[in-house]
């Protein structure tokens, strides 16, 4: 095994506030110590069930879609009340709506399982 999994990373220009978004979307913390101005910002599922997260500070705009993105189960319109973006809805030959975070990071929204 060359590799295996250790974080997720989500690029952005304002990350503090990111991190923040992606928090109050997902239920997420930030890891204890973690709010220096110009440093990443490592939030965390509080539960223990999700990956790190690590919102880290770029000096560029996103320009181009993702080429790795977020999958999540949650409400579309709930998440979009929060300030994310529809940029296509489910239907035809896809079963989830992509929405993108307030910096153009796209991510898909399943409907919640019971």
């Amino acid at each position: 095994m060359p590799a295996r999994f250790k974080d997720l990373c989500l690029d952005a220009n304002d990350h503090q506030a990111l991190a923040d978004w992606w928090c109050t979307a997902m239920g997420y913390v930030r890891r204890p110590g973690s709010h220096e101005p110009g440093s990443s910002v490592p939030i965390e599922d509080p539960t223990g069930a999700g990956p790190l997260i690590w919102v880290n500070p770029v000096a560029e705009p996103k320009a181009v879609k993702n080429r790795v993105h977020l999958d999540v189960f949650g409400d579309t319109a709930e998440l979009l009340a929060l300030g994310a973006t529809l940029v296509r809805e489910r239907g035809g030959d896809i079963e989830w709506d992509v929405l993108s975070d307030p910096e153009g990071n796209e991510f898909c929204v399943f409907a919640p399982t019971a």
